[in-house]
């Protein structure tokens, strides 16, 4: 039977690279379409936890992967060679910055070698990761083909740019259309197929190269517009007017207007990272994303503009923050998920931490912090308690989980503290 009638049939098997918050879900929905599956991941740790049907993930239930396992449709694997197993394999491994706000594709090409030792004919290949353009036919590509099989003849390669939105509750992995791009009309039939039989609809595109362009066109877009309702913030603090009630009158306009709100910071994987790929590639070009780039300033600016809020919120109480002790209520980039990538409330923690303040946390969803990519946290959910608030000198909420008792904390706050509201 050929790759494309296996996949007709739901007889291939996916292998889904990297068990994170954009592979596990994707390929449960698979399992929720009877396709057999493997999990590949790195960390023996996340291997072992799904083995046993536990889930790391708030939003995603123990009980899918359980249910999962006893079909005998899922298990997960930190042995690669099983890579040879599989008809399909989706990679969904993290692009991340370096310190001087470049691409890190280290996992997609080390993911890269992994497979060109294992690659055999006949399979499907996709990338999923957010990238610049040319990553996946420039970088992957070549890469795998060191195997001595060549791409689109030996073996089949695409893009599909990842669309999570973790937790959101009117959209999930099925139901948000997938893109697809390929550099031959094989390639492109074999993965719109594939993610036709567990999403809702697939958006077909030329090339993988435009596939990676859609991506982050999405969301330099929202990372655009969160600039500037985070500039008009700070004008209109200024100005002594509430940018929230502004935003709530704009959007009463039926058309020309999408409402986006300020907050600390950028967090998640997407929105943060990927205009920087975007820049970086344009000066192979030899071209300046000046646009962009002003975006990123403003929104790398917001952490700092939130402490300096609350130095001068304490200078009004006559209190340094050097010295003072800091509550910050919510972890995620997010609200009610607990996911960390990207985190601003870490950047806010860091910077009263510089400027010799004392900071703990409290996360219902999180109740450990430890080492980061970019930070050295270790620190446990402080619970909230009436004793535990009236010992901080100030409380910032950085991310406003439902789960958050307000009325209990405004009315656990005295007249004497500060209660400084960052939504």
């Amino acid at each position: 039977m050929d790759l494309l009638a296996k996949i007709k049939s739901h007889d291939a098997i996916i292998g889904v690279v990297g068990m994170g918050y954009v592979g596990l879900p994707l390929l449960l929905e698979f399992v929720e379409q009877d396709f057999p599956t493997i999990g590949f991941d790195i960390d023996p740790a996340k291997v072992e936890e799904l083995n046993k049907g536990n889930s790391y993930i708030k939003h995603i239930p123990a009980e899918k992967i359980k249910t999962a396992l006893q079909k005998k449709k899922f298990e997960a694997t930190a042995d690669f060679s099983r890579l040879n197993e599989v008809d399909c394999i989706l990679v969904c491994v993290p692009t991340p910055l370096g310190k001087h706000r470049e691409p890190d594709i280290s996992y997609i090409e080390g993911t890269s070698e992994t497979i060109a030792k294992y690659v055999k004919k006949g399979q499907l290949i996709v990338l999923e990761s957010s990238t610049f353009p040319g990553t996946t036919e420039g970088i992957m590509r070549p890469i795998i083909e060191k195997s001595g099989l060549i791409a689109h003849k030996d073996f089949y390669l695409a893009f599909s740019p990842e669309r999570e939105d973790p937790n959101n509750p009117n959209y999930s992995t099925r139901t948000i259309p997938k893109v697809v791009g390929a550099n031959h009309e094989t390639s492109l039939e074999l993965s719109t197929v594939l993610y036709d039989q567990v999403i809702v609809q697939t958006v077909p595109v030329s090339s993988s190269e435009a596939a990676e362009a859609t991506k982050l066109l999405e969301n330099i877009f929202r990372s655009v517009n969160i600039a500037l309702v985070n500039e008009m913030k700070m004008i209109l603090d200024r100005m002594g007017i509430d940018v929230w009630e502004v935003i709530k009158a704009a959007s009463t306009k039926p058309f020309g207007f999408m409402p986006f709100y300020p907050g600390p910071g950028l967090g998640g994987h997407c929105i943060p990272i990927d205009p920087f790929y975007l820049t970086w590639k344009a000066r192979e070009y030899e071209l300046s994303t000046r646009f962009i780039e002003l975006a990123g300033e403003v929104n790398t600016y917001m952490p700092f503009y939130v402490i300096n809020k609350l130095v001068d919120a304490l200078n009004s109480l006559q209190k340094s923050i050097k010295g003072s002790k800091i509550l910050v209520l919510g972890l995620a980039y997010k609200k009610n998920i607990d996911d960390l990538r990207e985190s601003p409330t870490l950047k806010l923690m860091e910077i009263i931490t510089d400027k010799g303040g004392s900071v703990d946390y409290h996360d219902p969803y999180i109740p450990r912090l430890g080492p980061t990519r970019h930070y050295n946290f270790d620190k446990s959910s402080v619970e909230l308690t009436e004793d535990s608030l009236k010992k901080y000198d100030a409380i910032l909420i950085s991310t406003d989980h439902s789960a958050l008792d307000m009325s209990f904390i405004v009315n656990t706050i005295s007249e004497e503290d500060i209660l400084q509201y960052i939504l």
